[in-house]
C-alpha cells in the first residue's frame, strides 16, 4: 500500500495539502484541516483528499504547546491539486527557496495556491505575486508591499483569488477563501452543506476595514493637532477648508499642504474618514437611528451616511450595527 492510500483510503477528489513548519500557525491549519479534511460522506466519493506535508525536519511544533506529526514530507506537494499555506513563523522570517521552488513548480505543473493570513509572504516568496493583486491581514499589508513592491497588496478584501492563486486576510478570513474553493469546486450547495456545520454563513458581507484601527496623525504636535481634535469634537459642524484653514490661522492652499502631510489625505478625506468612524462608534455603543447618527456626525442625510459608509467599509450601517453592536444597543434598535 502506497503512502496515498494509507492515508486517504476514501475519496477521489482533488489533494489539498497543507505544508506544516515549525512555530505552525495552528488555528490557520485547523481551518484548512476542517474543510478539505473532514469526513463529509453526504458529499460523495469525490470529495477532497487532504493532507498535511512537513517541509523541515521535526520535531515540528505548533502554536499552543502542540507538536505535530505531518502524513508526510515535501514531496506531498508534488502530487498535490490545492497547495493552501496557513500562516507562516512570522512576516520577517525568510521563507526558505527550497520551498518557495516547490510551490512554483507545482504551480507551474497545474496546481493551484492558496494562503491564509501571513502565509501570503510564503507566495510572494515564490515571485508568482508580482504584477497580481493579494491580500493579507492589514497589519502585515504595509510590510508585505514594501518587501514585494511588484504586489499590488489590497488591505480592505478577505480574500483574493486569480489565476489559481488565492490569499486571503487575517485568520478568520481564511475561513471565507475556503468556502469560495468549495464553491467554485463543487458548487453553492455543497459551500453551504459546509458553512452549515461550521455554523457560519457562506458568505460574509464587507471586507476587512471595518476592523483596522482608525489612523491617527504622525506626529500629534504638529500646527495642526489643535484644528484636528476641533474638528473631531463637533463634526455635526459643515467644515470646509476655508474653515479649517481660518481655524489653523493659514491660508487654504497651506493647510492643504501641510493637512496632507499631516495626515496622508486631503481635507475632505480625512474629515469623511473620521465622520465614518464616529458614525461606527455610535452604531456600536447606542440606540439612535441610522438617520438620527447621519445628522450627528454631519451627513447631510442618511443616504450620504450610507454611501461613504459602504466606500470605506464595504459594508452597510445596519449591517455594521448587527455585527458589531453590544448586545444590550442591538436589542434595542430595530432599524
Amino acid at each position: 500500500m502506497t503512502l496515498m492510500e494509507k492515508i486517504l483510503p476514501n475519496t477521489t477528489g482533488p489533494l489539498v495539502v497543507a505544508p506544516v513548519y515549525d512555530g505552525l500557525c495552528t488555528f490557520e491549519f485547523a481551518i484548512t484541516a476542517e474543510i478539505f479534511g473532514l469526513a463529509r460522506p453526504e458529499m460523495g466519493s469525490s470529495w477532497y483528499r487532504f493532507a498535511s506535508a512537513a517541509i523541515e525536519p521535526g520535531p515540528l511544533r505548533a502554536q499552543g504547546g502542540l507538536t505535530v506529526t505531518a502524513d508526510g514530507g515535501p514531496e506531498l506537494l508534488e502530487q498535490a491539486d490545492l497547495i493552501v499555506m496557513p500562516g507562516w513563523k512570522a512576516a520577517h522570517i525568510p521563507v526558505p527557496d527550497a520551498l518557495a521552488l516547490r510551490l512554483r513548480t507545482a504551480w507551474e505543473r497545474g496546481a493551484r495556491l492558496a494562503s491564509i493570513c501571513s502565509g501570503a509572504f510564503v507566495l510572494a516568496a515564490t515571485g508568482l505575486l508580482d504584477g497580481r493583486r493579494a491580500a493579507t491581514h492589514w497589519r502585515y499589508a504595509e510590510a508585505l508591499q514594501q518587501r514585494h513592491p511588484a504586489i499590488e497588496v489590497d488591505a480592505q478584501v478577505l480574500y483574493v483569488d486569480a489565476q489559481r492563486i488565492s490569499t486571503s486576510a487575517g485568520s478568520a478570513a481564511g475561513i471565507d477563501l475556503m468556502l469560495h474553493l468549495v464553491r467554485s469546486d463543487f458548487g453553492v450547495q455543497a459551500a453551504n452543506s459546509v458553512a452549515r456545520r461550521l455554523v457560519m454563513p457562506p458568505h460574509r458581507s464587507g471586507g476587512q476595514a471595518q476592523f483596522i484601527q482608525r489612523p491617527v496623525p504622525a506626529d500629534s504636535q504638529h500646527r495642526l493637532a489643535g484644528v484636528l481634535e476641533r474638528v473631531r469634537s463637533d463634526l455635526s459642524t459643515p467644515w470646509s477648508v476655508e474653515r479649517m484653514a481660518q481655524a489653523a490661522n493659514m491660508s487654504p492652499r497651506t493647510l492643504i499642504r501641510r493637512f496632507t502631510e499631516a495626515t496622508g489625505q486631503t481635507p475632505a478625506q480625512w474629515l469623511i474618514a473620521e465622520r465614518v468612524a464616529e458614525a461606527q462608534r455610535l452604531l456600536e455603543g447606542s440606540t439612535l437611528s441610522v438617520e438620527h447618527i447621519a445628522h450627528a456626525v454631519g451627513f447631510a442625510s442618511m443616504q450620504a451616511l450610507r454611501h461613504h459608509f459602504q466606500a470605506q467599509l464595504q459594508l452597510a450601517p445596519r449591517d455594521y450595527r448587527r455585527m458589531f453592536a453590544a448586545p444590550s444597543s442591538a436589542a434595542s434598535v430595530s432599524r
